[in-house]
């Protein structure tokens, strides 16, 4: 097992060219949010857009467009008609797949909503990718249903479980899995081998192919609603930017702990926010382009 320190983001963390435009810089299309859980959509596309991505398309359903649109002015949105409980649905697959042609990251399930209609949401994203395709929060949830739709996807799939989830995912109990959580995720990675898999904790792990790396950066201030979708987005981001799966989720983890460290240290861990999070990420990257030249 190997653990993440700020020495293995200087060897990985990609210089950003002189020359970049933001055609070169990534196309991350997220498909997040529901009514009642915009705010998912909106984390998760602040993080992504602040971890450097070039452009960042927004499906989502056309009741919280709004407040989304009215709130992250840097995003393309893609609204859809959704359903009548304002999630994403099977008539929306045409304006999704669409979408998706312009994508080199693929981010769906932050507050997502599951149910039946976005189960064949997952399915279709999943039979047609063609780029890495980061699945969070409900779109765990209901892949965990669904499980087998993965073996035939041809793109390379990061999965953010924290450990309910990863136990609806694996069958596993929460027990279980807090017991011995470095091995279970080595095991996980090792079935289903090509999977990342990022199981959130109080020490995170990171898994591919039974190699599994261990972050312990972070504080308890992080333990709040919404920090999830800001590590997404994170680790989402670096993703479209042509970072190999294995090496965006590794750095995102420890990237998203570092700006939690620094929020903590100015907010208090009791005060702080996951857009505090969000707020921090500046000064992480300013110190890796400091570092990196």
């Amino acid at each position: 097992m190997i653990r993440i320190d700020f020495d293995y983001l200087e060897r990985h963390f990609p210089r950003r060219p002189c020359d970049a435009h933001k055609g070169t810089m990534g196309t991350l299309v997220s498909l997040t949010g529901s009514f009642g859980f915009a705010g998912a959509a909106v984390l998760s596309a602040k993080a992504a857009l602040r971890s450097g991505v070039g452009l960042h398309y927004q499906v989502l359903p056309e009741s919280i467009y709004p407040l989304f649109g009215g709130t992250v002015h840097e995003s393309v949105c893609v609204p859809v008609k959704g359903n009548d409980i304002g999630t994403l649905c099977k008539a929306d697959i045409p304006a999704i797949s669409a979408s998706l042609e312009k994508a080199t990251a693929i981010l769906i399930g932050c507050g997502m909503g599951n149910n039946g209609a976005t189960a064949e949401v997952l399915k279709a994203v999943l039979s047609t990718a063609k780029c890495p395709v980061i699945i969070d929060a409900d779109g765990i949830n209901v892949l965990s249903q669904h499980i087998h739709e993965i073996d035939d996807c041809k793109a390379p799939i990061i999965l953010t479980p924290h450990v309910k989830e990863f136990s609806r995912l694996s069958g596993l109990s929460v027990a279980d899995i807090l017991k011995a959580p470095a091995k279970v995720a080595e095991e996980y990675s090792m079935a289903r081998r090509g999977i990342t898999l990022v199981l959130k904790g109080h020490r995170t792990y990171i898994a591919q192919n039974g190699e599994v790396y261990e972050n312990i950066a972070g504080n308890s201030g992080m333990a709040k609603g919404g920090s999830g979708d800001v590590l997404a987005g994170v680790i989402a981001s670096l993703t479209a930017q042509s970072a190999e799966s294995l090496k965006a989720a590794v750095m995102g983890v420890h990237i998203h702990a570092l700006a939690g460290d620094i929020a903590a240290a100015k907010l208090s861990q009791t005060a702080m926010l996951p857009s505090d999070i969000i707020d921090s990420l500046s000064e992480v990257y300013t110190k890796l382009e400091d570092a990196i030249g």
